[in-house]
Formats: structure tokens, sequence, C-alpha cells
């Protein structure tokens, strides 16, 4: 049977991805789970997304293409250095807790092929660009008005507080007996808490 594409079962196939995705993640998803989600049969899916790889791609690059513009809005800013820490944790945590899939993806493909991978998620002057945010800790430092630190540590401080717990999510999980629900409450925490122990740490 030919099918002929339209747009809205396209976008009608990419929102029922994003929800199959979020419930079970790239691996546990199923080609048949994302028909399902969306009505339509396995066929039909396979015309307009030949595998999961591509389909997963395609969410993650929109999910992608949302985060680091955002990002470096915010280390390209004339705000403050803190605001720019609380911006940071808040923009962060936000666009992962919709797509949760994001971490554990990047973190796989940089295992499997670094260079093609950052190659294709930064094209188009994508590329996350923290130079004035590391000169603005610098400057701030010799100033005195923050204590001594490097800023590449202080910077890859502020990263892997807002990533690792999504990356540690099942194990949080099953530790501390909590539900989702119950961890995303905690990651609307950390919005607040994450720029608050970073900014009492380097605090004069």
């Amino acid at each position: 049977m030919k099918y002929k594409k339209d747009k809205s079962t396209e976008e009608k196939i990419l929102e029922a991805a994003r929800k199959v995705f979020v419930r079970k993640g790239m691996y546990g998803a199923r080609m048949q789970d994302i028909a399902n989600e969306a009505g339509i049969n396995k066929a039909l899916l396979h015309y307009y997304f030949k595998n999961k790889q591509k389909l997963f791609e395609e969410i993650f690059m929109e999910a992608a293409g949302k985060l680091f513009p955002r990002i470096n809005d915010i280390f390209r800013s004339e705000e403050t250095l803190f605001i720019k820490i609380e911006q940071f944790c808040s923009e962060y945590i936000a666009v992962v807790l919709e797509n949760p899939y994001l971490p554990l993806f990047v973190l796989n493909e940089l295992n499997q092929d670094p260079v093609y991978f950052m190659n294709k998620l930064w094209k188009n002057d994508k590329r996350p660009d923290p130079s004035k945010f590391l000169q603005q800790i610098e400057k701030e430092e010799k100033k005195g008005l923050i204590k001594k630190i490097s800023p590449v540590q202080l910077l890859m401080n502020l990263i892997s507080m807002t990533v690792f717990p999504f990356v540690g999510k099942p194990m949080f999980q099953l530790n501390l007996g909590i539900d989702d629900m119950q961890f995303r409450m905690l990651m609307e925490q950390r919005k607040k808490e994450i720029p608050k122990f970073i900014i009492e740490s380097i605090r004069k």
C-alpha cells in the first residue's frame, strides 16, 4: 500500500513518540508502542520514519534545539553572575523534565562516536559558548566579589549538579523509594537548591 505523507500525520506521530519516549525511554520504547499511541498502523509509521533511531533523533534534536539556544542566551547576557547561575539551573531542569530521555541519550551517543554526534548536534552554530560566562567568573574573582575558584570547575559543578540526577534517576527512585511525581517535585526544588548551594559556596 502506498501512503502520501502529510504534515498532520507526521506531527501526530512525533507527539505520540514524545509521550512514549518519556514513559519508556529510547531503549524501552517499541515502534508498535508509538503506532498504538498515534492510532495508526505500524506500516504507516515506518513509511514516515524508517526506524526508532531516526524517530528518536528527530525528537531529540527538537528538544536540544530548545535547550542550547536558551543556555547560550544566558551565557551571553548582561545579567549578574548569580542570576545566570539561577537561570541556567531553572532552564536546564525545565527542559529536561519535559524531555527526560535527553541526558542518557547524549551519554550513550558520546560513548559510541563523540565527534560525529557532537558535529551533528551542534551544526548550524548551535554549539554552547560559555566563554563570556567563564570570563565573568574570572573577573569577579579578581575583583574580590567571589571566592577564588577555577571558572571551568565552577561551570563543571553547575552542569554536573543539574545533569546527574536525571542520569541517576532509576537509582534514586529505587534507593529512596520515590515515584515519578516525587522525583519531579525534587527536581523542581533543585531549580532553587543548586543555585543556592553554588552561590553560597563562592559568595564572599
